[in-house]
């Protein structure tokens, strides 16, 4: 068995999904595992990740800001260091560092960190060199999963079984479900072994598109008839009373993009479609609570560390013909059993099945970030928000909430501190860029804990800092690309955390002082003035406003 001196390290991640989009965060979605997971342990809530999927998870990976790993924007390649699309030599992943330390290593489901893939030309690239590197080759000695980002959850293209890509071979396949069933067999498998173990659970869940199993979406079907505004209220009330949120804050405005519930003409359809994401949500969750029922069962619970989170906001993408992003083309073509795939959000068409293709759309996503503002991609609250649930029963005794602020790099740090393990400064002939990562550990045993350094993001243009109780945040002006970066906004989070209240022009000391930091922060972590490559850049002119129903336009910020 392991030794209860090291604990067991799980990190299991959700993604796109939204700050309150689970029950123990406001939600009406049934999350009974993730609940009890809060019930035993601490509920966060000012964990900041980095907007976007592959940019969170080469942070989660390495502790360090995505530019310094490789990955400053997605898995393309734009041709400057920071900008590669794939770790770098420079970094050290997590698992890498533990299993130098003695640890076993395990990942099941979404990589993302590994350089582009070309789906329509798959012989353009191999899995394993260079710029494709596998999560075999950064430290885990087990994988299961997908090197992509989003894709059908009945047939997800790149599935591999360590060093090798496998079909799906059964009938009644979903990604959701595979992804948790592997973890329970690592889990297992673990247990048998002398050595601790570190598994990262990456699920695709509840990220586009609206897949899910028929049973589950029954349950909610009917559920969203009072529609967005209704449910943005309640989770804001739920919040609130739950302690997470202080009730001082207001609840940001709909989002300019989103019409009010009363003017929708297709009500049962969109209450379809959300339900839907409900569903998805709650099968993640139901594959949570069997990985945490086989540490019960194999006697590791109490000396394992489990962490929760997502890798962004709520995403507002639209999915039809005319979206410039993503491309529809990528995901057509037919279903195992012949039938082809329909790519969009075609009114009336019913989602979940795997003939279909959509994603759940602004008003939605606007619910999903409940109370903020914004959504993935940006830095603004929404963008960058999400649930963080620790449970570490040998040290966390009872349920508490934690207001501290806290940075995804920091769950890198911590993770190297509860195992012991050494960060080095040099590994396989390469200087290993310094952790920027601050361990919370103490924080987890009781004590108090606080970060010392200011928090920096970048994405796409989009651009903030936290310093203390204070957020600078720009947002880039999407309509018109090859201008300059968006004006600054400033924000006392202490008592306007829904960042309402712009205080830009009241306090133009700190915005100076704070826009220097942010300057040299960005000089040294090797952020580019954005675009970088505008024929790399998948454009979007109109970002917010790619909706099929007329009532949804906008500002087209």
């Amino acid at each position: 068995m392991p030794d209860a001196k090291r604990p067991n390290i799980v990190i299991i991640m959700a993604d796109d999904m939204g700050f309150s989009d689970i029950g123990a965060y406001g939600a009406e979605i049934r999350t009974p595992s993730l609940d009890g997971m809060a019930e035993q342990g601490l509920s966060f809530s000012q964990m900041y990740n980095n907007a976007k999927c592959c940019p969170s998870r080469a942070s989660l990976m390495t502790g360090l800001y995505p530019h310094q790993a490789g990955i400053g924007y997605m898995t393309d390649d734009l041709g400057q260091p920071s900008y590669r699309g794939y770790l770098n030599q420079t970094s050290v992943t997590v698992a890498e560092v533990l299993r130098d330390s003695g640890y076993a290593t395990y990942m099941s489901g979404k990589w993302h960190v590994g350089g582009g893939y070309s789906l329509r030309n798959p012989g353009s690239w191999t899995a394993g060199d260079e710029s494709h590197p596998t999560p075999t080759q950064r430290g885990f000695d087990k994988f299961f999963g997908t090197l992509t980002g989003s894709g059908n959850y009945y047939d997800p293209a790149t599935l591999m079984r360590g060093d090798s890509f496998i079909e799906v071979e059964t009938d009644d396949f979903h990604y959701t479900d595979a992804i948790s069933d592997e973890a329970v067999r690592m889990v297992e498998e673990a247990a048998d072994d002398d050595r601790p173990f570190f598994l990262y659970v990456a699920y695709t869940a509840p990220h586009w598109p609206l897949h899910a199993l028929e049973e589950d979406i029954a349950g909610y079907e009917g559920e969203y008839r009072n529609g967005w505004d209704a449910v943005r209220t309640a989770r804001h009330e739920e919040l609130n009373s739950r302690g997470i949120l202080d009730e001082t804050w207001t609840i940001s405005p709909r989002d300019e993009d989103a019409h009010p519930w009363e003017d929708e003409p297709e009500q049962v359809w969109e209450d379809l479609r959300m339900a839907v994401y409900a569903a998805q949500i709650e099968q993640m969750d139901r594959g949570i609570g069997r990985v945490l029922d086989a540490l019960k069962s194999t006697g590791v619970e109490d000396d394992t560390l489990v962490m929760f989170l997502s890798d962004n906001g709520a995403c507002e993408v639209f999915l039809g013909e005319d979206s410039p992003e993503p491309n529809p083309t990528l995901f057509e073509g037919q279903t195992a059993s012949g039938e082809q795939i329909t790519v969009g959000n075609i009114t009336g068409m019913r989602p979940g099945g795997a003939e279909t293709f959509m994603s759940y759309d602004l008003p939605w996503a606007n619910a999903s970030n409940a109370p903020f503002r914004f959504y993935k991609n940006w830095i603004h609250v929404g963008g960058i928000s999400t649930p963080f649930i620790v449970r570490w029963p040998s040290n966390i005794k009872g349920a508490d909430s934690v207001h501290e602020p806290v940075h995804i790099t920091d769950i890198t740090a911590t993770c190297i501190a509860a195992a012991g393990a050494s960060y080095p400064a040099e590994r396989a002939d390469y200087d290993i860029t310094p952790l920027e990562g601050e361990s919370f550990l103490d924080l987890l045993k009781g004590g108090q804990w606080q970060r010392e350094a200011p928090m920096f993001w970048e994405h796409e243009g989009n651009r903030g800092m936290r310093m203390g109780d204070w957020k600078l945040v720009s947002e880039f002006p999407r309509w018109a690309p090859q201008d300059a970066p968006g004006r600054w906004e400033l924000y006392n989070v202490r008592v306007d955390r829904t960042e309402l209240n712009d205080r830009s022009v009241s306090e133009p000391e700190r915005l100076a002082y704070m826009s220097r930091q942010y300057d040299e922060w960005a000089e040294r972590c090797g952020v580019q003035p954005w675009p970088i490559n505008v024929s790399h850049m998948r454009t979007r002119m109109k970002g917010r406003n790619w909706h099929i129903n007329p009532l949804q336009t906008g500002s087209g910020r």
